[in-house]
């Protein structure tokens, strides 16, 4: 069972491309961490997007995963399923 209200980070590989993007992001669960890889990043951005929850990282792959979960709590937006 996945903790969703524990605290996530997020990481970005950093792009020589692109030095402005993001590359660290905190937030107070991991729900709402999720949700902001999917929702808000660009697609082409969520590959070498990771996210830390207890010292557990999760990539691309598992980050949509835990979004797609039935047990995810947040309501989805449209189209992102």
């Amino acid at each position: 069972m996945f903790d969703y209200s524990a605290v996530a980070e997020l990481f970005r590989q950093r792009s020589r491309r692109r030095p402005t993007q993001i590359a660290y992001r905190r937030f107070a669960n991991a729900a709402d961490a999720i949700q902001f890889a999917i929702e808000v990043l660009p697609p082409a951005l969520l590959h070498g997007t990771f996210i830390e929850v207890n010292d557990q990282r999760l990539g691309a792959r598992q980050i949509r995963q835990l979004y797609d979960d039935d047990g995810f709590p947040l309501a989805r937006k449209r189209g992102t399923v």
